[in-house]
């Protein structure tokens, strides 16, 4: 059976209680929020259906929705936010898991500037020095033009050292503004290739899920819609998790799609590409239109 097509999200929430609804690609780009996916927001406000953003941003909750007041979020549209930047920084601050507590506290960060400060008040000292460092913390590349190969030396380097990497974004590709960019999951995939250990935070671990069904005070994960744009973390995680997942095609899928982005997609067209990743969103839209 081919993926059924929505073309407004009204019709595809009408059965479900709770929405987790991803940030970048859903409700922008890069640039302002899409005026379109405000209405959306709007819409499911109105319908009494609660959102929980859901973002594999490198950063923490706060900064995030500092970010998006900027970008023209209103206020009162979603009921909270979480980040794989805010799960990374609560298990190193609990470290209950046996790698954590295994961890030294100097720590080697791997990417912008824009990014630090994610452990800051915990017991972590940050060092430039990757010989002196006892893990790495990846955030990202420093640039849009840059490629995993700038980073070969630092990541064969850290592999040869045994250093763990923590992944802050499993995300290995963002559209912004309609081009492909690299994130933190490519550097991490690229460590991995090279034998360096790797603990990655966020979509589609399971654990975020957990998070946002609490969140949402709803336990029945049939009644609950995850929405994105990304195959292998927000429809893969939702899937994994027990939850339906509504994948938005006018986002990463843009450019490999024969329809132009933000058109109604081909069902069995999607449906190649989703079983080519090897996970299958239940519906798809083209756009967060209400």
């Amino acid at each position: 059976m081919s993926i059924k097509v929505f073309d407004d999200l009204a019709d595809a929430v009408a059965p479900y209680d709770g929405v987790i609804l991803d940030v970048w690609g859903c409700l922008h780009d890069g640039g302002a929020i899409f005026a379109e996916a405000a209405e959306a927001l709007a819409g499911l406000r109105d319908a009494a259906i609660p959102v929980v953003l859901l973002s594999n941003a490198p950063r923490r909750s706060d900064r995030v929705a500092e970010i998006l007041a900027e970008k023209g979020l209103s206020p009162g549209l979603v009921r909270t936010i979480l980040t794989s930047g805010d799960a990374v920084r609560a298990a190193l601050a609990a470290r209950n898991e046996p790698w954590a507590g295994a961890l030294g506290q100097r720590v080697y960060h791997l990417g912008p500037a824009r990014d630090g400060g994610l452990l800051d008040g915990l017991d972590y000292t940050e060092t430039d020095d990757l010989d002196a460092s006892d893990f790495i913390l990846c955030t990202g590349l420093d640039g849009a033009e840059e490629s995993i190969t700038d980073y070969e030396a630092v990541l064969t380097a850290g592999a040869k050292h045994g250093l763990p990497m923590i992944c802050a974004n499993p995300d290995k590709t963002v559209a912004r503004h309609g081009r492909v960019e690299l994130c933190a999951g490519a550097l991490a995939a690229r460590y991995t290739e090279l034998g360096g250990i790797v603990h990655a935070f966020g979509k589609p671990y399971a654990d975020v899920y957990d998070l946002c069904l609490d969140a949402l005070g709803i336990p029945d994960r049939g009644k609950v819609l995850a929405i994105g744009d990304g195959l292998e973390t927000d429809i893969r995680g939702a899937r994994d998790a027990g939850i339906d997942a509504l994948l938005v095609t006018g986002g990463l899928l843009g450019q490999q799609l024969s329809t132009a982005p933000g058109a109604r997609p081909s069902a069995n067209e999607l449906e190649a590409l989703a079983r080519a990743v090897g996970t299958l969103p239940s519906a798809a839209i083209a756009r967060m239109v209400w």
